[in-house]
Formats: structure tokens, C-alpha cells, sequence
């Protein structure tokens, strides 16, 4: 598949401290950004442990689910997009605007 430029680098995909550490225990396994921060097959660290990109789309945010929201490390949908909206103040949440899913998993 053809992906975009990347528009950050890959060591911004995870920085707030809560999401590196559900990362580390293996309870986040995604990451939405409103651009593309890694490819598939790229690696990134957190606290010396190496994680790979392992799948990356386009979603939706309307088509999101309660099982996204837990890769994302939230318990449900609402929490997420409380949250989310918290973090961007001013920013509305658009079924129809669509993010860019990072998926990754610890490297073996």
C-alpha cells in the first residue's frame, strides 16, 4: 500500500506517561493521530522496550468501537472521546473526520 508522507516522527506516536505505560503492559496496541508517525515494520522504543508498527489505516472516528477505545488503553468509546475532546480543547468530535490507526505490539 501507498501511505503519505509521515507528518511526525515516530517517537511522538506514544508520549503522554498514563498511554506509555498501558503500552509497556501490553494494554494499549493503538494509537489514532491525525497523521502518519510510522509505517508498518518500523520500530520505536519506550523505556527500553522496542515496539513494531504492525498495521496502519485510515478510520473514522464514527466508526469507531468500544474495542478500539481498549486497544487505545481507554475502558469504552465515551471515556475516549471525553477525554480526547479534553486534551484538543476546541476540537468537536466528527463522526465523518477520519484518523490515521497506528497499530503496534512489543517486538519478540
Amino acid at each position: 500500500m501507498d501511505y503519505p508522507e509521515k507528518t511526525c516522527s515516530i517517537e511522538r506516536l506514544v508520549t503522554h506517561e498514563k498511554l506509555v505505560q498501558a503500552t509497556l503492559a501490553g494494554r494499549k496496541t493503538q494509537q489514532r493521530r491525525n497523521g502518519v508517525y510510522g509505517y508498518p515494520d518500523e520500530t520505536f522504543e519506550l523505556e527500553g522496550t522496542i515496539f513494531v508498527v504492525t498495521d496502519l489505516f485510515q478510520q473514522k472516528l464514527g466508526d469507531m468501537t468500544d474495542a478500539d477505545a481498549l486497544a487505545e488503553g481507554y475502558p469504552n468509546l465515551d471515556v475516549y472521546r471525553d477525554l480526547i475532546l479534553k486534551m484538543h480543547g476546541g476540537m468537536q468530535w466528527n463522526d465523518e473526520a477520519s484518523a490515521w490507526v497506528h497499530c503496534f505490539k512489543a517486538q519478540e
